[in-house]
């Protein structure tokens, strides 16, 4: 995971992307108790954002030798899937937190956006997920992050009546 990262790290000094957080699963375990997931989500912010174009990234990567299992772009053996941000994405990424990892500063998605990430995207897997975060979220932090990108009524009917403080 380090090799994987020092690469991401690399895309943003190279100036590829203008900046990054770890989101998904691999996100929520810096907050959560382990779990099982396969890959690495990597939310971005690409420098042209008029036209979402990710392939100067898989260019430079395919040229430093990593090549496509699936969806994903395996990076020293992790299974690499970059996010181009949304309104909410640019927000997470802009408020994620740096933490060291192995020796390694890298930014991660805080709980807060997290949860409102897992909420839009729906799944059953990420219910769950945000079941684990509930604990760790700053409450009125989240209730902001929910209201503001209007999610506040699909949480409150997923995880109950949420307290407003």
């Amino acid at each position: 995971m380090k090799r994987a990262l020092e690469v991401i790290i690399d895309l943003k000094e190279k100036g590829l992307i203008k900046d990054y957080a770890i989101g998904g699963a691999i996100g929520a375990l810096r907050w959560t108790e382990p779990f099982f997931t396969y890959d690495l989500d990597i939310f971005v912010i690409l420098q042209e954002e008029v036209v979402l174009d990710l392939s100067p990234i898989y260019e430079y990567l395919e040229k430093k030798g990593y090549s496509w299992q699936g969806q994903w772009i395996v990076i020293e053996g992790i299974p690499v899937d970059f996010v181009p941000v949304d309104e909410i994405g640019r927000e997470a990424v802009e408020k994620a937190v740096e933490v060291d990892f192995e020796g390694l500063k890298v930014r991660v998605i805080v709980p807060e956006y997290l949860i409102a990430l897992f909420l839009k995207a729906g799944r059953d897997k990420d219910m769950r997920k945000i079941e684990m975060l509930l604990p760790k979220a700053d409450q009125q932090k989240l209730v902001n992050v929910l209201n503001k990108y209007g999610l506040t009524k699909d949480f409150e009917e997923r995880f109950g009546h949420h307290e407003k403080r």
